[in-house]
């Protein structure tokens, strides 16, 4: 998939996720096989943008190109300004959201709320494309309700501003992550267009990757949820798109390795206290699929400095892949 003269190869796209994309995991997930990787959504508005949050989320030192930054708005000025901002601290793309469905973000007229004003879609999408020299690319919902599945006409008006990819959410914005998504209209509008477009939605395996590549005609796939505590799961679908086959799963000795490294990273960019902090989700959802999961995050989640974070995760795994009863120590 070429978007702009960037190859994205394979085609297997980590989803921006507040939250979740931040540089840590992004670096991990492109080292495991996504071809890209958003980030999290940047505000558009001014005042935020040197907040500690906003300066994390801008931060792209030493990222393999390309950088793909998300911002989300809903003032065209605002939006180009944003972009011309994010172009200038290292993004390479830039990404507009129109597909959160968040209720603050849509309260604010932002994210999915703006598939409602088609119009206000076609003055953000041309005032950005017109402000930086890097491709812009778009993500958006299927629409905002049942009754209303505007995806052609949003898609249409992406392909004429000059949005060089399209990725869509296959459900609406009310149904925001319940049932089940689906792909006929995002083969609809892939039908439609000439422009690159990304499959979302549900691709959870590397069967999953396939079946929606085929059923939508799709140029990649982007995988969201599940990449959260399964980033090896972008090298799996990348290895069946291509070659038919499927990897084994990692064995216990990388996932404590790969979550290891991911903790460090995390104590390293936020710092010792926030790092921590925002660490215990990842170890959560690398340990969800565990029986001692409960009690395992009952005591890492006591943790307050890296150091014991670090002990108690790399106990843990080193207990599983020895084939014992993993032993969970008390925090002093």
């Amino acid at each position: 998939m070429q978007i702009g003269p960037y190859r994205i190869d394979p085609p297997v796209v980590l989803a921006p996720m507040a939250g979740v994309t931040d540089k840590p995991f992004r670096l991990l997930c492109k080292q495991l096989g996504a071809g890209l990787a958003v980030s999290e959504m940047t505000t558009a508005d001014p005042r935020f943008w040197h907040t500690a949050k906003s300066r994390h989320r801008m931060d792209h030192a030493g990222e393999p190109a390309p950088v793909s930054v998300q911002i989300a708005g809903t003032e065209p000025e605002q939006l180009a300004a944003a972009a011309r901002h994010n172009v200038a601290h290292g993004a390479q793309i830039i990404d507009i959201n129109m597909g959160c469905p968040a209720k603050k973000v849509c309260n604010a007229w932002a994210g999915s709320a703006l598939l409602r004003e088609p119009g206000r879609v076609a003055r953000i999408l041309a005032a950005v494309v017109a402000a930086v020299d890097v491709p812009v690319t778009l993500k958006i919902r299927t629409g905002w309700d049942a009754g209303h599945r505007n995806a052609p006409l949003i898609a249409r008006i992406a392909e004429d501003a000059g949005i060089a990819a399209l990725a869509i959410h296959g459900r609406t914005r009310d149904q925001l992550y319940a049932g089940s998504a689906e792909y006929d209209t995002i083969a609809a509008v892939k039908a439609m267009l000439a422009i690159p477009v990304i499959a979302n939605g549900d691709i959870d395996s590397p069967h999953k990757a396939a079946a929606v590549l085929r059923h939508t005609g799709c140029d990649a796939v982007m995988v969201g949820r599940a990449a959260q505590g399964r980033p090896w799961l972008l090298r799996e679908i990348a290895h069946f798109l291509a070659t038919g086959r499927l990897l084994p799963p990692p064995a216990l000795a990388e996932v404590r390795d790969l979550l290891l490294g991911h903790l460090r990273a995390l104590h390293a960019f936020y710092g010792e206290e926030a790092g921590v902090r925002i660490a215990r989700k990842h170890l959560g959802w690398y340990a969800r699929d565990r029986a001692e999961n409960a009690a395992f995050r009952a005591v890492v989640n006591r943790a307050q400095t890296a150091a014991e974070q670090l002990h108690l995760t790399a106990a843990y795994f080193d207990a599983l892949a020895d084939g014992r009863p993993p032993a969970l120590p008390a925090v002093a």
